[in-house]
Protein backbone atom coordinates (compact mmCIF):
# COMPACT_ATOMS: atom_id res chain seq x y z
CA UNK A 1 0.00 0.00 0.00
CA UNK A 2 1.40 3.68 1.31
CA UNK A 3 4.75 5.30 2.15
CA UNK A 4 5.26 8.39 0.80
CA UNK A 5 1.51 9.51 -0.19
CA UNK A 6 0.51 9.15 3.22
CA UNK A 7 3.47 10.66 5.17
CA UNK A 8 2.29 13.87 2.88
CA UNK A 9 -1.11 13.96 4.02
CA UNK A 10 0.01 13.90 7.90
CA UNK A 11 16.33 3.92 -21.75
CA UNK A 12 18.56 4.20 -24.76
CA UNK A 13 20.13 0.99 -24.52
CA UNK A 14 17.01 -0.69 -23.86
CA UNK A 15 15.32 0.48 -27.61
CA UNK A 16 19.05 -0.58 -28.68
CA UNK A 17 18.11 -4.45 -27.75
CA UNK A 18 14.52 -4.28 -29.23
CA UNK A 19 16.83 -3.08 -32.51
CA UNK A 20 18.71 -5.75 -32.50
CA UNK A 21 16.21 -8.56 -31.66
CA UNK A 22 14.39 -7.73 -34.41
CA UNK A 23 17.35 -7.65 -36.50
CA UNK A 24 18.04 -10.36 -35.83
CA UNK A 25 14.46 -12.06 -36.97
CA UNK A 26 14.01 -10.29 -40.03
CA UNK A 27 18.04 -11.53 -40.96
CA UNK A 28 16.58 -14.82 -40.12
CA UNK A 29 13.51 -14.73 -42.06
CA UNK A 30 15.23 -13.46 -45.39
CA UNK A 31 17.18 -16.96 -44.69
CA UNK A 32 14.08 -18.76 -44.47
CA UNK A 33 13.47 -19.92 -40.54
CA UNK A 34 9.81 -20.15 -40.21
CA UNK A 35 7.91 -17.19 -38.23
CA UNK A 36 7.70 -18.60 -35.17
CA UNK A 37 11.25 -19.55 -35.01
CA UNK A 38 12.20 -15.67 -35.72
CA UNK A 39 9.95 -14.35 -33.03
CA UNK A 40 11.67 -17.01 -30.63
CA UNK A 41 14.83 -15.52 -30.97
CA UNK A 42 14.16 -12.20 -30.70
CA UNK A 43 12.48 -13.17 -27.15
CA UNK A 44 15.88 -14.96 -26.32
CA UNK A 45 18.25 -12.23 -27.17
CA UNK A 46 15.73 -9.66 -25.19
CA UNK A 47 15.62 -12.39 -22.67
CA UNK A 48 18.90 -12.42 -21.94
CA UNK A 49 19.36 -8.81 -21.45
CA UNK A 50 16.96 -8.95 -18.37
CA UNK A 51 19.19 -7.26 -15.42
CA UNK A 52 22.05 -5.79 -17.58
CA UNK A 53 23.59 -3.20 -15.94
CA UNK A 54 23.24 -0.02 -17.59
CA UNK A 55 24.50 2.69 -15.61
CA UNK A 56 25.51 2.98 -11.92
CA UNK A 57 26.26 5.92 -9.80
CA UNK A 58 27.58 6.32 -6.46
CA UNK A 59 25.14 8.43 -4.07
CA UNK A 60 26.52 8.53 -0.77
CA UNK A 61 29.06 7.13 1.93
CA UNK A 62 27.96 7.11 5.22
CA UNK A 63 29.58 6.35 8.51
CA UNK A 64 28.29 4.02 11.43
CA UNK A 65 27.17 6.71 13.01
CA UNK A 66 26.34 9.00 10.33
CA UNK A 67 23.64 6.21 9.33
CA UNK A 68 22.77 6.09 13.32
CA UNK A 69 21.84 10.01 13.48
CA UNK A 70 20.75 9.66 9.48
CA UNK A 71 18.45 6.88 10.59
CA UNK A 72 17.20 7.88 13.81
CA UNK A 73 15.95 11.35 12.56
CA UNK A 74 12.90 9.41 10.71
CA UNK A 75 12.19 6.72 13.54
CA UNK A 76 14.38 3.66 12.42
CA UNK A 77 15.71 1.49 15.02
CA UNK A 78 19.29 2.22 15.18
CA UNK A 79 20.37 -1.15 17.37
CA UNK A 80 21.40 -3.33 14.33
CA UNK A 81 23.54 -0.70 12.73
CA UNK A 82 26.89 -2.13 12.91
CA UNK A 83 28.68 -0.70 9.69
CA UNK A 84 28.49 2.51 7.84
CA UNK A 85 27.72 2.32 4.40
CA UNK A 86 27.65 3.37 0.40
CA UNK A 87 24.20 3.84 -1.61
CA UNK A 88 24.65 3.52 -5.15
CA UNK A 89 21.82 4.00 -8.03
CA UNK A 90 21.32 1.39 -10.83
CA UNK A 91 19.72 1.80 -14.00
CA UNK A 92 19.21 -2.01 -15.35
CA UNK A 93 17.30 -3.42 -18.59
CA UNK A 94 13.86 -5.73 -17.28
CA UNK A 95 10.51 -5.64 -19.08
CA UNK A 96 7.08 -3.82 -18.53
CA UNK A 97 3.86 -5.46 -18.08
CA UNK A 98 3.44 -6.62 -21.20
CA UNK A 99 6.92 -8.17 -21.49
CA UNK A 100 8.36 -5.57 -23.89
CA UNK A 101 11.91 -4.74 -23.21
CA UNK A 102 12.51 -1.45 -21.26
CA UNK A 103 14.46 0.18 -18.78
CA UNK A 104 14.00 0.37 -15.03
CA UNK A 105 16.16 1.93 -11.45
CA UNK A 106 16.52 0.59 -8.35
CA UNK A 107 18.61 1.59 -4.77
CA UNK A 108 21.66 -0.76 -3.72
CA UNK A 109 23.39 -0.40 -0.46
CA UNK A 110 26.62 -1.94 0.72
CA UNK A 111 28.02 -1.90 3.94
CA UNK A 112 31.39 -0.79 4.50
CA UNK A 113 32.83 -4.03 6.15
CA UNK A 114 36.02 -6.53 5.11
CA UNK A 115 33.46 -9.08 3.95
CA UNK A 116 34.18 -9.57 0.32
CA UNK A 117 30.99 -11.95 0.47
CA UNK A 118 27.40 -10.97 1.22
CA UNK A 119 24.00 -12.24 1.55
CA UNK A 120 21.33 -10.03 -0.04
CA UNK A 121 18.17 -8.13 1.20
CA UNK A 122 15.47 -7.58 -0.91
CA UNK A 123 13.33 -4.62 0.06
CA UNK A 124 9.70 -4.03 -2.12
CA UNK A 125 8.77 -0.69 -0.82
CA UNK A 126 5.16 0.83 0.14
CA UNK A 127 2.91 3.05 -2.68
CA UNK A 128 4.31 6.26 -4.04
CA UNK A 129 2.62 8.05 -7.10
CA UNK A 130 5.72 10.39 -7.90
CA UNK A 131 8.61 9.26 -9.48
CA UNK A 132 11.33 11.07 -7.64
CA UNK A 133 10.23 9.53 -4.44
CA UNK A 134 11.18 6.14 -5.61
CA UNK A 135 14.18 4.95 -2.94
CA UNK A 136 17.17 5.44 -5.58
CA UNK A 137 15.65 9.11 -6.35
CA UNK A 138 14.34 10.32 -2.86
CA UNK A 139 15.97 13.20 -0.99
CA UNK A 140 14.49 11.98 2.20
CA UNK A 141 15.03 8.69 5.05
CA UNK A 142 11.82 7.08 4.80
CA UNK A 143 12.61 5.94 0.81
CA UNK A 144 16.06 4.45 1.53
CA UNK A 145 15.96 3.87 5.15
CA UNK A 146 14.90 0.30 5.22
CA UNK A 147 17.97 -0.89 2.60
CA UNK A 148 20.15 1.20 4.73
CA UNK A 149 19.31 -0.52 8.03
CA UNK A 150 19.81 -4.57 5.91
CA UNK A 151 23.13 -3.05 4.34
CA UNK A 152 24.61 -1.39 7.83
CA UNK A 153 23.77 -4.69 9.52
CA UNK A 154 26.08 -6.51 7.31
CA UNK A 155 23.89 -7.47 3.97
CA UNK A 156 23.92 -6.19 0.92
CA UNK A 157 20.52 -4.38 0.69
CA UNK A 158 18.53 -3.91 -2.81
CA UNK A 159 15.05 -1.90 -3.11
CA UNK A 160 13.93 -1.86 -6.54
CA UNK A 161 11.95 1.52 -7.77
CA UNK A 162 9.70 -0.33 -9.89
CA UNK A 163 8.67 -0.03 -13.73
CA UNK A 164 7.58 4.15 -14.29
CA UNK A 165 8.89 5.33 -10.86
CA UNK A 166 12.76 6.67 -9.81
CA UNK A 167 14.60 6.68 -13.23
CA UNK A 168 12.02 3.79 -15.47
CA UNK A 169 10.39 5.52 -18.85
CA UNK A 170 6.43 5.29 -18.70
CA UNK A 171 4.28 4.93 -16.04
CA UNK A 172 4.08 3.08 -13.09
CA UNK A 173 1.64 -0.05 -13.34
CA UNK A 174 0.63 0.28 -9.55
CA UNK A 175 0.40 -2.95 -7.74
CA UNK A 176 0.97 -5.13 -10.63
CA UNK A 177 2.54 -7.99 -8.83
CA UNK A 178 4.02 -9.90 -11.58
CA UNK A 179 5.70 -6.53 -13.04
CA UNK A 180 6.82 -6.03 -9.94
CA UNK A 181 8.16 -9.15 -9.43
CA UNK A 182 10.10 -9.21 -12.84
CA UNK A 183 11.24 -5.80 -11.96
CA UNK A 184 12.70 -6.91 -8.14
CA UNK A 185 14.23 -10.60 -10.23
CA UNK A 186 16.08 -8.27 -12.25
CA UNK A 187 17.22 -5.64 -9.81
CA UNK A 188 18.64 -8.32 -7.98
CA UNK A 189 20.61 -9.36 -11.40
CA UNK A 190 21.63 -5.92 -11.77
CA UNK A 191 22.78 -5.65 -8.17
CA UNK A 192 25.12 -8.95 -8.55
CA UNK A 193 26.54 -7.44 -12.03
CA UNK A 194 27.78 -4.45 -9.91
CA UNK A 195 29.03 -5.76 -6.72
CA UNK A 196 32.34 -6.80 -8.32
CA UNK A 197 32.79 -2.74 -9.34
CA UNK A 198 32.40 -2.56 -5.64
CA UNK A 199 34.82 -5.12 -4.12
CA UNK A 200 32.01 -7.11 -3.45
CA UNK A 201 30.38 -10.65 -4.69
CA UNK A 202 26.80 -11.43 -3.69
CA UNK A 203 26.92 -14.89 -2.57
CA UNK A 204 23.55 -15.73 -3.64
CA UNK A 205 21.74 -15.97 -0.26
CA UNK A 206 18.41 -14.05 -0.81
CA UNK A 207 16.18 -12.48 2.32
CA UNK A 208 12.84 -11.29 0.82
CA UNK A 209 10.97 -8.28 2.53
CA UNK A 210 8.66 -5.73 1.56
CA UNK A 211 5.92 -3.56 3.31
CA UNK A 212 2.73 -2.58 1.89
CA UNK A 213 2.41 -2.67 -1.74
CA UNK A 214 5.83 -3.56 -1.45
CA UNK A 215 4.64 -6.73 1.12
CA UNK A 216 2.73 -8.18 -1.94
CA UNK A 217 6.18 -7.78 -4.22
CA UNK A 218 8.06 -9.27 -2.07
CA UNK A 219 5.89 -12.49 -1.89
CA UNK A 220 5.55 -12.52 -5.63
CA UNK A 221 9.69 -12.37 -5.87
CA UNK A 222 9.71 -14.89 -3.28
CA UNK A 223 7.61 -17.53 -5.53
CA UNK A 224 9.63 -16.70 -8.52
CA UNK A 225 12.97 -17.12 -6.62
CA UNK A 226 11.94 -20.31 -4.83
CA UNK A 227 10.58 -21.73 -8.59
CA UNK A 228 14.23 -21.28 -10.10
CA UNK A 229 14.17 -18.10 -11.99
CA UNK A 230 17.37 -17.40 -11.50
CA UNK A 231 20.17 -20.47 -10.64
CA UNK A 232 22.19 -17.77 -8.92
CA UNK A 233 19.91 -16.77 -6.42
CA UNK A 234 18.75 -19.43 -3.47
CA UNK A 235 15.48 -18.24 -1.63
CA UNK A 236 16.24 -18.26 2.15
CA UNK A 237 13.41 -16.09 4.07
CA UNK A 238 10.27 -14.20 3.51
CA UNK A 239 9.27 -11.61 5.97
CA UNK A 240 6.43 -8.67 4.44
CA UNK A 241 4.93 -6.02 6.44
CA UNK A 242 1.38 -4.67 6.21
CA UNK A 243 0.38 -6.12 3.12
CA UNK A 244 -2.46 -5.76 1.08
CA UNK A 245 -2.67 -9.30 -0.36
CA UNK A 246 -6.42 -10.02 -0.45
CA UNK A 247 -7.67 -6.70 -2.20
CA UNK A 248 -11.38 -8.08 -3.19
CA UNK A 249 -11.70 -10.17 0.14
CA UNK A 250 -10.33 -8.18 2.32
CA UNK A 251 -9.33 -4.26 1.52
CA UNK A 252 -11.92 -3.30 -0.99
CA UNK A 253 -14.78 -4.12 1.60
CA UNK A 254 -13.02 -2.17 4.05
CA UNK A 255 -12.44 1.33 1.30
CA UNK A 256 -16.36 0.38 0.95
CA UNK A 257 -17.38 0.28 4.89
CA UNK A 258 -14.77 3.14 6.23
CA UNK A 259 -12.07 0.94 7.72
CA UNK A 260 -9.68 2.92 5.43
CA UNK A 261 -9.23 6.27 6.52
CA UNK A 262 -11.24 8.21 4.25
CA UNK A 263 -8.47 10.55 2.22
CA UNK A 264 -6.49 7.51 1.57
CA UNK A 265 -9.45 5.45 0.34
CA UNK A 266 -9.82 7.81 -2.31
CA UNK A 267 -6.43 8.46 -3.10
CA UNK A 268 -6.10 4.18 -3.20
CA UNK A 269 -10.04 3.95 -5.08
CA UNK A 270 -8.25 6.46 -7.81
CA UNK A 271 -4.69 5.03 -8.12
CA UNK A 272 -6.33 1.56 -8.59
CA UNK A 273 -8.57 2.15 -11.25
CA UNK A 274 -6.68 4.50 -13.15
CA UNK A 275 -3.75 2.40 -13.06
CA UNK A 276 -5.38 -0.92 -13.41
CA UNK A 277 -7.29 0.65 -16.46
CA UNK A 278 -3.91 1.48 -18.44
CA UNK A 279 -2.40 -2.14 -17.40
CA UNK A 280 -5.42 -4.60 -17.89
CA UNK A 281 -7.87 -2.45 -19.86
CA UNK A 282 -11.25 -2.69 -19.85
CA UNK A 283 -12.54 -0.98 -16.73
CA UNK A 284 -13.56 2.12 -18.22
CA UNK A 285 -13.46 4.20 -21.83
CA UNK A 286 -13.80 7.73 -20.16
CA UNK A 287 -13.14 8.44 -16.47
CA UNK A 288 -16.12 10.12 -16.42
CA UNK A 289 -17.84 6.74 -16.24
CA UNK A 290 -16.28 6.09 -13.03
CA UNK A 291 -15.76 9.17 -11.69
CA UNK A 292 -17.50 12.47 -10.87
CA UNK A 293 -17.10 16.13 -12.03
CA UNK A 294 -14.49 18.02 -11.70
CA UNK A 295 -12.28 14.91 -10.76
CA UNK A 296 -12.55 13.05 -13.84
CA UNK A 297 -10.68 15.59 -16.03
CA UNK A 298 -7.33 15.07 -13.46
CA UNK A 299 -7.40 11.94 -12.12
CA UNK A 300 -5.38 10.04 -14.73
CA UNK A 301 -2.71 12.99 -14.71
CA UNK A 302 -2.77 12.90 -10.96
CA UNK A 303 -1.18 9.18 -10.89
CA UNK A 304 1.06 9.36 -13.99
CA UNK A 305 4.19 9.87 -12.08
CA UNK A 306 4.39 13.56 -12.87
CA UNK A 307 2.09 14.82 -9.67
CA UNK A 308 3.64 15.33 -6.24
CA UNK A 309 2.05 13.97 -3.60
CA UNK A 310 0.60 16.82 -1.52
CA UNK A 311 -0.79 18.31 -5.45
CA UNK A 312 -2.64 14.57 -6.26
CA UNK A 313 -4.17 14.64 -2.27
CA UNK A 314 -5.30 18.40 -2.03
CA UNK A 315 -6.80 17.67 -5.85
CA UNK A 316 -8.75 14.87 -4.27
CA UNK A 317 -12.33 15.22 -2.43
CA UNK A 318 -12.36 13.69 1.12
CA UNK A 319 -14.90 10.84 0.48
CA UNK A 320 -15.85 8.23 -2.10
CA UNK A 321 -19.27 9.50 -2.18
CA UNK A 322 -17.69 12.95 -3.57
CA UNK A 323 -15.28 10.76 -5.89
CA UNK A 324 -17.35 7.76 -7.29
CA UNK A 325 -20.18 7.56 -9.77
CA UNK A 326 -22.44 4.78 -9.35
CA UNK A 327 -21.05 3.15 -11.88
CA UNK A 328 -17.95 3.80 -9.91
CA UNK A 329 -19.08 2.21 -6.61
CA UNK A 330 -20.75 -0.90 -9.14
CA UNK A 331 -17.47 -2.06 -10.28
CA UNK A 332 -15.44 -2.11 -6.94
CA UNK A 333 -18.60 -3.55 -5.04
CA UNK A 334 -19.10 -6.30 -7.89
CA UNK A 335 -15.82 -6.95 -9.91
CA UNK A 336 -16.06 -8.61 -13.21
CA UNK A 337 -14.46 -8.66 -16.34
CA UNK A 338 -10.41 -7.78 -16.63
CA UNK A 339 -11.06 -5.86 -13.13
CA UNK A 340 -11.64 -9.66 -11.81
CA UNK A 341 -9.65 -11.49 -13.01
CA UNK A 342 -6.52 -8.79 -12.24
CA UNK A 343 -7.44 -9.02 -8.58
CA UNK A 344 -7.66 -12.68 -8.76
CA UNK A 345 -3.80 -12.61 -10.09
CA UNK A 346 -2.90 -10.52 -7.48
CA UNK A 347 -4.10 -12.41 -4.80
CA UNK A 348 -2.42 -15.54 -5.75
CA UNK A 349 0.94 -14.36 -4.06
CA UNK A 350 -1.13 -16.16 -0.59
CA UNK A 351 -2.66 -18.96 -2.52
CA UNK A 352 -0.33 -20.05 -5.73
CA UNK A 353 2.56 -21.44 -3.98
CA UNK A 354 3.67 -23.13 -1.44
CA UNK A 355 6.65 -21.73 0.78
CA UNK A 356 9.36 -24.06 1.27
CA UNK A 357 11.69 -21.22 2.95
CA UNK A 358 10.79 -20.11 6.57
CA UNK A 359 8.30 -17.09 6.07
CA UNK A 360 6.93 -14.37 8.81
CA UNK A 361 3.78 -12.04 8.22
CA UNK A 362 4.02 -9.06 9.95
CA UNK A 363 1.07 -6.49 10.57
CA UNK A 364 -0.07 -3.86 13.37
CA UNK A 365 -3.11 -4.20 14.93
CA UNK A 366 -5.68 -1.41 13.92
CA UNK A 367 -3.66 -0.75 10.97
CA UNK A 368 -5.75 1.82 9.15
CA UNK A 369 -4.68 1.57 6.12
CA UNK A 370 -4.18 -2.11 4.88
CA UNK A 371 -6.42 -3.51 7.25
CA UNK A 372 -4.93 -6.72 8.64
CA UNK A 373 -7.75 -8.68 7.27
CA UNK A 374 -5.50 -8.95 4.54
CA UNK A 375 -2.79 -10.81 6.30
CA UNK A 376 -4.97 -13.10 8.55
CA UNK A 377 -6.17 -14.18 5.24
CA UNK A 378 -3.00 -14.59 3.43
CA UNK A 379 -2.43 -16.70 6.17
CA UNK A 380 -5.01 -18.85 6.08
CA UNK A 381 -4.53 -19.20 1.56
CA UNK A 382 -1.12 -20.66 2.96
CA UNK A 383 -2.11 -22.85 5.85
CA UNK A 384 -4.71 -24.40 3.23
CA UNK A 385 -1.67 -25.62 0.94
CA UNK A 386 0.04 -26.88 4.11
CA UNK A 387 1.90 -24.80 4.86
CA UNK A 388 2.31 -23.05 8.44
CA UNK A 389 3.44 -18.97 8.42
CA UNK A 390 3.17 -17.43 11.97
CA UNK A 391 2.09 -13.77 11.85
CA UNK A 392 3.82 -11.52 13.56
CA UNK A 393 2.11 -8.66 15.45
CA UNK A 394 4.75 -6.07 15.55
CA UNK A 395 3.18 -3.90 18.60
CA UNK A 396 2.67 -0.54 18.44
CA UNK A 397 4.41 2.32 16.83
CA UNK A 398 3.27 5.39 15.09
CA UNK A 399 4.91 7.37 12.35
CA UNK A 400 3.17 10.56 11.49
CA UNK A 401 0.07 9.49 13.20
CA UNK A 402 -0.13 6.30 10.92
CA UNK A 403 -0.09 3.08 12.40
CA UNK A 404 0.32 1.51 8.99
CA UNK A 405 3.68 3.53 8.54
CA UNK A 406 4.48 2.67 11.87
CA UNK A 407 4.44 -0.89 11.37
CA UNK A 408 7.34 -0.53 8.51
CA UNK A 409 9.38 0.98 11.35
CA UNK A 410 9.05 -1.84 13.74
CA UNK A 411 8.39 -4.75 11.53
CA UNK A 412 12.12 -3.40 9.86
CA UNK A 413 13.64 -3.55 13.37
CA UNK A 414 12.37 -7.04 14.07
CA UNK A 415 12.90 -8.52 10.21
CA UNK A 416 16.86 -7.36 10.46
CA UNK A 417 17.58 -9.04 13.42
CA UNK A 418 15.62 -12.58 12.51
CA UNK A 419 17.76 -12.26 9.23
CA UNK A 420 20.40 -12.10 10.74
CA UNK A 421 20.40 -15.13 13.14
CA UNK A 422 19.56 -17.05 9.89
CA UNK A 423 22.49 -15.64 8.04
Amino acid sequence: MTSTITRLATGVLAAAAITAACATAASAGASGRPAAEHRAGAVAQLGAARGHLVSATHLTTMSADQVRTWLASEGFDTASVRHGVDTYRLVYRTVDARGRATTASGLVVLPRSRDRRLATVSYTHGTTSYKPDAPSTSDDVWGPGAAVTYAAAGFAAVAPDYLGLGLGPGVHPWKDVPSETSASLDMLRAARHFAPRAGRVLDGRVFVTGFSQGASSALGLARTLQGGADPHFRLRAVAPISGAYDFRGAELPALLNGDVASKMAVAYTTYLLTSWNRTHGGIYQNPSELFRKPYADHVEKYFDGTTPGPVMLDGLPDTLDDLLTPRGFEVLRHPSGTFAEALRVDAEVCTAWTPRVPVRLYKMAGDEQAVTANTDHCAAGFRDRGATVPVVEVGDRLYGGSRHLGSNLAGTAQIVRWFGELS
